[in-house]
């Protein structure tokens, strides 16, 4: 971003923070205002990260919904923007959680014979899983159980830095070690 950029970008986003300001005291035409302003960013904030047009529509009128409900939390000596991109971004993550969510073509039972018989119960598969499950007894205890954690399990690296009384960067690097031993192992 070049020096002119950067500065419509201040203007923009303290023209917001003063519009913002002036709807929490009950000015219509400044929440009005607002919202108009802000379409265009939401959608180019939106369209960089999704390419369905449906789902950038339907995001931008829940994040006006949201800011027409949440304007209230706004504290007008901050900047808009940042507080207006965290709705944005849980708003998009909403959508997404939802929609896949509800991917019934993705969802199986159980008790679907053929879908055990292909993936689970599948004697080649049942191999690759040994193999893993070996290779991952080879690792020592304390970097086994950080792995496990954080590749296996999904636990945040600070998770499991505060659960085993380790450092971030040390959960980092014993899970970088795992990954690498095992690469090797397993080929």
């Amino acid at each position: 971003m070049g020096p002119a950029n950067n500065n419509q970008n201040k203007t923009q986003n303290e023209r917001w923070t003063e519009l913002a300001a002036l709807a929490q005291e009950g000015d219509s035409r400044a929440f009005s205002t607002l919202l108009k302003d802000i379409v265009p960013f939401i959608r180019s904030v939106l369209s960089g990260t999704l390419s369905n047009q449906d789902w950038i529509d339907d995001i931008t009128q829940d994040v006006l919904i949201s800011v027409h409900k949440s304007l209230h939390t706004y504290s007008p000596d901050r900047p808009f923007r940042p507080w207006m991109t965290a709705i944005i971004s849980f708003r998009r993550t909403d959508h997404l959680r939802k929609y896949y969510r509800n991917r019934q073509d993705k969802h199986t039972s159980l008790g679907d014979k053929e879908f055990l018989a292909g993936h689970v119960t599948n004697v080649d598969i049942a191999g690759e899983l040994k193999d893993v499950e070996a290779a991952l007894g080879k690792l020592p205890e304390k970097q086994r159980k950080v792995f496990t954690m954080l590749k296996i399990e999904g636990y945040s690296a600070k998770e499991i830095a505060n659960e085993m009384g380790m450092s971030v960067s040390a959960v980092k690097v014993s899970a970088h070690r795992a990954m690498k031993k095992l690469k090797q192992d397993l080929g």
